[in-house]
């Protein structure tokens, strides 16, 4: 399997949200490795989208590494207790995002079962704060090139899964950009 390389990521927000369906995600941490094949994503296109953290070219400290090629790694808490992680993409000049909201555990399944405390494979990274506590994932994590040694992506080297699409979830106060079917969901009629 091979690394995705930087121009897999310099490109529009939904184009790689549907190409990272099938991709694996690789964490490599002094605990060991985790892996986990990516079923779910959502698309947040920057500045047009209302439910982008970036809406209206929004600078803040916390989405600075946004305004940076794509390929790094944006890490967020909500409710203030759970990490999600998301991929920035485009050229500076668009900071957009792509959501990782769900994996299938590939590698680590032990470590994965340990830290989330759950022998339960299905709840194990089946939503953004999961998987990230499942993958070792913090805000330590927030900046780190995805071309890297230690968080990074591979291209699976199966046929891509059939993907659904559909709006994205919880977002109810961005409008008009509630109901843009930007999620992207791996079927259940394929391996994944």
């Amino acid at each position: 399997m091979k690394k995705l390389e930087r121009k897999f990521y310099i490109r529009d927000v939904n184009l790689v949200a549907r190409d990272l369906i099938g991709k694996i995600l690789v964490h490599e941490s002094n605990e060991g490795i985790t892996s986990g094949i990516i079923i779910e994503t959502e698309a947040y296109k920057g500045p047009e989208d209302k439910a982008a953290h970036t809406y209206n070219n929004r600078r803040t400290e916390r989405t600075e590494i946004q305004f940076h090629e794509g390929g790094y790694v944006y890490v967020y808490m909500i409710y203030g207790m759970h990490y999600c992680f998301n991929i920035t993409v485009n050229t500076p000049d668009k900071p957009e995002a792509v959501l990782i909201r769900a994996l299938e555990p590939h590698e680590g399944i032990e470590l994965m079962k340990a830290r989330r405390k759950t022998e339960s494979l299905r709840n194990l990274c089946n939503g953004p704060g999961k998987l990230c506590c499942a993958m070792g994932i913090t805000k330590m994590h927030y900046g780190i090139d995805l071309c890297g040694d230690k968080l990074y992506l591979l291209d699976d080297e199966r046929p891509a899964p059939v993907i659904m699409t559909s709006p994205r979830i919880n977002i109810d106060y961005a409008e008009e950009y509630a109901s843009m079917k930007w999620r992207y969901v791996a079927s259940n009629d394929t391996d994944h």
